[in-house]
């Protein structure tokens, strides 16, 4: 068969190469990037986490960045263009670099000596962007956790500094029903006589025990790091002393000083090899961006774009509304996967929301709109505050037709939602 010449040809082709979209462990991994050049040679941060993750890791490549240094950074999934995953000192990866990418991964999967070596979607494009890394030589490299951590592709990579930034429930059907086996398979990432941080206050005791285990050398919030709002500033206390007076970070939400000190803690863990000055710190916590994190459109009705998927998430997302002041309506638009806790969702942020407009997602995970609005009827949402639409699209220009100037309007509940949402034809 003749290779994809296109980029959505080949993540096509990808899709085609695993009977499973999710298939953990790192044995197919590991045997692939063992025929790839795919060395990395600088100091690698490794962030896991239910959610906080791709806040961490946005925030340490800003702080880095505003430093002077040139950094790769691994997120996923990606909101509307594939090429959001890599980041080549602060810029997307070009089609040119990822086809040659893929095309390097599937010389090394195909030419396997026992026959092609079936890969997952993300396992491939893992296995991409670490060898576009080795090629770039950044001075830091950031690797977010696609799912749990022991088990997943980016796990392939020792970490200089391990990050787990919050234990809660989510993806119970690969990693466990309850926090004790979650947090178990997210210090997976840990390793032997490195820097071990845990950024959730109340960490399970299988997280703490498997550090202990894996003889990581354990950094927690609260014990060894921490921090305190001050009005229009605030202070952060860590390894290399306390810092007074610092900006809030541009990622809204009163939880993002967690995720910020956290970046901050892994800056005094890589301190002798990347030292960071005051100045870059402020400037990287002022100018960090991140689209879907309590992501506010200009204009009016306010319109705020969030990917909170699970409770903990949405806890969040209810406290950071009820921080905005007053509005008088909320509609939210709401699509969610199938597969994820949809009245524990509802149930954080019943009382922020007057209207409901659930949506349709796509894909054989996606939940319906009519399975979304029992769901929130059993959560004892009013049904007539309730309307139901094919796709995002349609419930979020619905939104737009039925909201005042003073309203607003709240898109959340999966990465596919933000993305249709910001794909939307403008108002």
């Amino acid at each position: 068969m003749s290779r994809p010449a296109t980029l959505a040809g080949w993540l096509a082709y990808l899709e085609t190469l695993h009977p499973k979209p999710i298939a953990l462990g790192l044995d197919r991994v590991r045997a692939v990037r063992a025929r790839m050049d795919a060395t990395i040679a600088c100091p690698v941060v490794t962030v896991a986490g239910t959610n906080g993750k791709g806040s961490t890791c946005a925030l340490v490549e800003s702080m880095l960045r505003c430093a002077g240094y040139r950094t790769g950074l691994y997120t996923s999934p990606h909101l509307v263009r594939y090429h959001e995953r890599v980041r080549i000192a602060g810029r997307d990866a070009g089609d040119e670099a990822l086809l040659a990418a893929f095309a390097a991964v599937e010389d090394a999967r195909a030419g396997a000596p026992g026959g092609p070596v079936p890969l997952t979607y993300f396992e491939f494009g893992t296995l991409a962007a670490l060898w576009l890394f080795a090629r770039e030589a950044p001075d830091a490299l950031i690797l977010e956790v696609g799912l749990g951590g022991r088990l997943d592709a980016v796990n392939v990579v020792d970490p200089d500094v391990a990050v787990v930034t919050s234990v809660a429930i989510d993806h119970v059907d690969y990693l466990g029903a309850t926090r004790g086996d979650i947090g178990r398979e997210k210090a997976g990432i840990y390793r032997p006589h490195r820097p071990a941080v845990c950024a959730d206050p109340d960490p399970p005791p299988t997280l703490l025990a498997t550090a202990e285990r894996l003889a990581a050398d354990l950094v927690l919030i609260g014990r060894d790091y921490g921090y305190a709002g001050e009005g229009t500033q605030w202070r952060y206390r860590g390894l290399r002393g306390e810092r007074f007076g610092l900006p809030y970070p541009a990622l809204r939400g009163a939880y993002q000083l967690a995720n910020a000190a956290t970046a901050l803690v892994v800056l005094d863990l890589l301190h002798a090899r990347l030292p960071v000055a005051a100045g870059a710190i402020r400037e990287g916590l002022l100018t960090v961006a991140l689209p879907g994190r309590f992501q506010v459109l200009p204009g009016r009705p306010a319109t705020v774009l969030d990917v909170a998927h699970n409770p903990h998430a949405a806890h969040a997302l209810a406290a950071t509304l009820g921080d905005m002041g007053w509005f008088p309506t909320t509609i939210a638009v709401v699509g969610m996967l199938a597969d994820k806790d949809i009245a524990g969702v509802v149930a954080q942020l019943r009382a922020r929301v007057d209207r409901w407009l659930v949506a349709t997602l796509p894909g054989p995970r996606g939940a319906s709109a009519a399975r979304l609005r029992d769901a929130l009827v059993t959560a004892g949402v009013d049904p007539a505050s309730i309307r139901a639409f094919g796709d995002v699209a349609q419930a979020l220009a619905a939104a737009r037709e039925d909201a005042g100037e003073a309203d607003r309007i709240v898109v959340f509940g999966s990465f596919l939602t933000v993305a249709a949402a910001l794909s939307a034809p403008a108002r």
